[in-house]
Parts: structure tokens; C-alpha cells; sequence
């Protein structure tokens, strides 16, 4: 038998999700940074400061960032960690990959790259400092199997950081939910050319766990002092826990 998952709000089978992904991801590519500032009025850039400000890169770290994209996390993970350090941008949609090396490439940083699948990450036990995946997980299959592989490949006192949209604060949920399902699609077709990419997106934030359901999955992925910080009444949440 095909198990089956959910994408977005359709239930389909595991393989099919994989590609209908990818699908996705191939589409927006080239507009996904202008339609994440638009789409979040610029406040991606501040959870993505305070997730760096979180890791507490160090010189010589070697960290990992997972769905990384267009390279945002990569590229400050790079200038703290500095030329002893060792920063990898993976990312398992080639399209995307490739926007964030080139990016990293014009700002004059040269890290590796690797396409891969977080389920089956291509890295040693206990290398990596830290890890980082930004609105990816998601995205991904198998949550617990991607935790428990972003676990394996951080060292003893290690930190994982998750940034993931999640459940906004309740008052706010209707104008969310106006926003997210009406406002967000057209946007994706103004800009991107590509309303179906964004109904999508906006209905896996509403598929993902919320913010105890992901930390007790992080707990249960071998990971302690795991805690969340809330950002902008929840609209999204920085998860962090250490291997101990």
C-alpha cells in the first residue's frame, strides 16, 4: 500500500507530495524573496535576525542550514563563523539551491552546497555545531524523521533552531485567515505569476504543528531544553533545543 499525507489540504500519496513540492518551489524560485517581503512586510528579515542572534555563532563553528534557500541564514552563519569556520546551504529544490549559492557567490562568500533531503541528511554523527531549518519543515514528509536526522549530525552541547510559521495568537486568527487565503494568492499572482503556489503555502502553515505539538516532537526526537519564542503573536515561532 501508498501511505498518504497531506499537501496542504489535499490528501495525496508520499511520493506524490515530494514532487507537488518541488513543483511548487521550482515555481517561486526566482520572486521568493520579494514576495516574502511583501507578503510579511518585511518581518521575515526580523525573525531571521533573531534566530541569528539565537544561534550564537562562534569563529571555527560548523553549522547547517537545512531548506536553506536563497541563503539568508547561510550567508550571516558564514561572516560569524568566519574563514576557520565551515557553514553548509542544502536544500533539497534544485531551483532554490541555486538562487542561494548564486546569492552567496555575489556577496563574495563561498560555502558548500549540497542537494539534499532532510529525511536522509548526507553528514556524519555529532559535526555540526548548529543547525538551522527556516521555513522548511513544513514542508517535509516525515517531520519525526527529519528531526531525529538534524539530531543525529549535531554534536554533544549542539543547538537545532527551527523558525517555522505556526499558530497565531487567537483574536488575530480571522484576519489571518482573510489575509492568508485571499490576499496572499492574489499577491502570488500579481507578483509571481503563481496564485495556486501561495494558496498552498498559506494552507501547510495551517497543516503544521502548532507550537507545544512541535516542541514535544522535538523532545521526542532525543532533543532537550527545548523551548519556543513566540514572534509577532505567533504568526511565527523559533523552536531551539540542545543535544545533550
Amino acid at each position: 500500500m501508498t501511505n498518504s499525507t497531506h499537501f496542504g489540504y489535499q490528501t495525496v500519496a508520499e511520493e506524490e507530495k515530494v514532487h507537488k513540492v518541488a513543483e511548487v518551489f521550482h515555481s517561486v524560485a526566482a520572486k521568493y524573496d520579494v514576495m516574502n517581503d511583501v507578503m510579511s512586510a518585511g518581518l521575515h528579515r526580523v525573525w531571521k535576525a533573531f534566530t541569528i542572534a539565537q544561534a550564537g555563532i562562534r569563529p571555527g563553528f560548523k553549522v547547517l542550514d537545512i531548506a536553506g534557500g536563497t541563503g539568508d541564514l547561510a550567508k550571516a552563519f558564514a561572516k560569524k563563523a568566519g574563514p576557520g569556520g565551515e557553514v553548509w546551504l542544502t536544500d533539497i529544490n534544485e531551483s532554490m539551491l541555486r538562487v542561494g549559492r548564486d546569492r552567496l557567490l555575489n556577496n563574495g562568500l563561498i560555502v558548500p552546497t549540497s542537494l539534499c533531503d532532510a529525511e536522509k541528511l548526507p553528514f556524519p554523527d555529532n559535526y555540526f555545531d548548529r543547525v538551522s531549518v527556516a521555513f522548511g519543515l513544513r514542508n517535509m514528509t516525515h517531520k519525526d524523521a527529519a528531526l531525529a536526522e538534524m539530531r543525529r549530525v549535531l554534536k554533544p552541547g549542539g543547538k537545532l533552531l527551527v523558525l517555522e510559521f505556526s499558530k497565531v495568537w487567537e483574536p488575530l486568527k480571522k484576519p489571518y485567515d482573510v489575509y492568508s487565503f485571499s490576499v496572499l494568492p492574489w499577491l502570488g499572482q500579481r507578483i509571481a505569476g503563481d496564485a495556486d503556489s501561495y494558496r498552498y503555502l498559506a494552507e501547510s502553515i495551517r497543516m503544521h504543528p502548532d507550537q507545544e505539538t512541535l516542541k514535544k516532537m522535538m523532545q521526542d526526537a532525543g532533543l532537550a531544553r527545548v523551548e519556543y519564542f513566540n514572534l509577532t503573536a505567533g504568526v511565527a515561532a523559533l523552536h531551539t533545543g540542545i543535544k545533550l
